[in-house]
């Protein structure tokens, strides 16, 4: 045990944030934890690492426990430079190689004796430095510093950077570190793509415990085996990755509707029963025992409906022509820093591109170039276009909430715009609010709200998915899945890039590069899978096969390709009936068949597995 909290109860400002919230984390252990934006993921960590004290309850830390915290918003503040900031780290390290270093050269003059000495020392010494890897510490620098985005800087002093290279900054140090448990909030906020791939991969091979809270489902689903959620202020645990908490929390839901509504009719009877029966002398005794036990019975409270994501809907009036947008020729520089050379660039009717790249390529500046009065910008007849803005520049701090819808959509009835801000998640008591005091998630809820009541036929969005937790992300891609205009967006988040685009534009080396297909088939092509294995042929003594192996051998390959078409086939079908699962939890009976299904068809992927590893073995 690492961490445990049992039976937590926290206030802030007088709302219960947490009651009777218990878990416990092991050693080793991969946890997920997702939840609302709101609901207190932050507070729980904050108390789990001791920043806050529990009203009530207990949280047990293991004695000696090394616990790196990566807070949201928590920076790394120093006056040194990148490289020195993290050379700190390892002062012991670097401490034990100087002292080797001065007894080498004390072994260079000394006597018989004094050489004896000496080479004691020495020989512990290069225990120690062997025990701690000390001789490459400025390779495990260099890794994590290139690995994190930093190969140009490393001489930048660190209170120069920005609050997004600072906590980037943070989770270096703590990566070096290298604690029993690294509890991290948001770790994905500020990575490009390759960063993110990078920093999967580094964790996936971390030696300690994770605790991670994530919007990012990939990052979710590669690096985590268990699940906390936070809903009602209680924590639920479900095993596996967000994939598959998505499909158990599904199943937890429709089980537990069950048994309420089992109890429910057995209740029915039981008091039917007694209604007509503990008059009569004859059934009298019976009915008081039907009485007896009802008191007896733990009654079943109806599962509690989960929290409520908000709904987006994208809709237009008028149908453009087909090329939406042409842009040929054209180069772009920010503060003298050249960006795009020589690219040209073409958004027809219906297309859904992404525009990824590294930070810093010029993503954001593209979108915001096409936006331009620059004739060399080409829009098609009847195009309309809709901006969203991850900055959230056009929204005034010091508006109420309803004045900034109303603002810019001012024939809309009071009715109108309350409804639509209800739909996005901005209730009552949230609309007479300043701007200001939204929280990020809010803003941006807001900002789509007033993006959908544009009702344009074409939308160019920047990082959308930003400060949206997990529900709303999902709640924006089914939107944005179901509308049939023509979508550009700038996004680092994989899962929504896969879901929505058909398009890749590729910001990279100062030019566009596009792919024709979705975002799985893009990396496909970035890095080709391994030939499937197949069997080593059986070895022969003499160098001679019959006819019959000959045709067992054929045979076999034959089997081998129909399970590696099948297989996968039959893993695609399964995903679709988890999200289907998902999508109709509601319908208790429906829900019932499609679990019945998806674990009949595991059971036969299982099989086919164990088929298959036979035969390639």
């Amino acid at each position: 045990m690492l961490i445990e909290l049992e039976n937590v109860t926290f206030s802030y400002a007088g709302d219960v944030i947490l009651d009777g919230a218990s878990f416990t984390l092991h050693e080793n252990e991969r946890v997920g934890f997702v939840g609302a934006n709101g609901t207190g993921k932050t507070t729980l960590l904050r108390l789990a690492v001791g920043q806050l004290h529990p009203d009530a309850g207990n949280v047990t830390v293991k004695s000696n426990a090394k616990i790196g915290y990566l807070e949201q918003t928590g920076g790394f503040e120093s006056a040194l430079t990148v490289y020195e900031a993290m050379e700190e780290v390892f002062a012991e390290d670097k401490e034990l190689l100087g002292r080797l270093d001065a007894v080498q050269k004390e072994m260079e003059h000394a006597d018989e004796n004094g050489l004896k000495i000496l080479s004691a020392k020495h020989e512990s010494l290069l225990k120690r430095i062997a025990a701690r890897d000390s001789y490459r510490f400025d390779v495990r620098i260099k890794t994590v510093l290139n690995g994190m985005g930093f190969q140009k800087v490393y001489g930048q002093r660190v209170d120069t950077m920005s609050g997004g290279e600072k906590t980037r900054l943070k989770l270096c140090r703590l990566l070096l570190e290298q604690p029993d448990l690294l509890i991290l909030d948001e770790p994905t906020n500020h990575l490009d793509i390759a960063t993110l791939f990078w920093l999967e991969d580094y964790l996936a091979a971390y030696k300690g415990a994770l605790f991670v809270v994530s919007h990012d489902r990939y990052f979710l689903d590669k690096l985590t085996t268990r699940t906390l959620e936070l809903e009602n202020k209680k924590i639920n645990s479900f095993k596996g990755n967000y994939t598959a908490y998505k499909a158990l929390k599904a199943e937890r839901v429709l089980h537990d509707m069950r048994e309420f509504e089992k109890q429910q009719e057995e209740i029915k009877k039981l008091e039917t029963y007694v209604a007509k029966n503990i008059v009569r002398a004859t059934t009298a005794k019976s009915a008081q025992s039907r009485v007896k036990q009802l008191d007896r019975m733990e009654k079943l409270a109806p599962p509690p409906p989960p929290p409520a994501p908000p709904r987006f809907f994208f809709s237009y009036e008028t149908t453009p022509y087909e090329r939406v947008l042409a842009c040929d020729e054209f180069s772009l520089e920010i503060g003298g820093k050249p960006l795009i050379r020589d690219a040209s660039f073409t958004l027809m009717r219906g297309d859904r591109c992404a525009l990824i790249g590294e930070n810093g390529t010029g993503k954001s500046t593209l979108l915001r170039f096409f936006l331009s009065d620059d004739k060399r910008v080409k829009i098609g007849r009847n195009v309309s276009i809709a901006y969203y803005d991850q900055e959230n520049a056009d929204l005034d701090p010091a508006a109420r909430v309803i004045d900034a819808f109303w603002e810019k959509h001012v024939l809309l009835a009071q009715t109108d715009v309350r409804k639509a801000l209800a739909q996005a998640g901005l209730y009552e008591e949230d609309v007479f609010k300043k701007v200001g005091e939204l929280s990020g998630g809010q803003r941006a809820r807001l900002e789509l709200s007033l993006l959908q009541a544009k009702r344009a036929n074409t939308l160019f969005l920047d990082e959308p998915t930003n400060h949206l937790d997990l529900g709303a992300r999902e709640a924006l891609e089914d939107a944005l899945k179901a509308f049939d205009g023509t979508l550009l967006f700038v996004s680092h988040d994989r899962r929504f890039i896969e879901a929505i685009a058909t398009r890749i534009a590729v910001v990279e080396n100062n030019g566009l590069t596009f792919f024709n297909g979705n975002y799985a088939d893009y990396l496909k092509s970035k890095t080709a899978a391994p030939p499937p294995k197949t069997p080593s042929a059986p070895k022969q003594t003499e160098g001679y096969r019959t006819k019959e192996e000959r045709a067992k051998e054929a045979q076999t390959r034959n089997r081998i390709k129909e399970l590696e078409n099948a297989i996968p086939a039959l893993e695609r079908e399964a995903e679709e009936l988890n999200a289907e699962l998902i999508a109709r939890a509601a319908d208790y009976r429906a829900a019932q068949e499609i679990s019945a299904k998806i674990e009949k068809l595991n059971e036969r992927i299982e099989k086919l597995y164990g088929e298959y590893e036979g035969l390639i073995g």
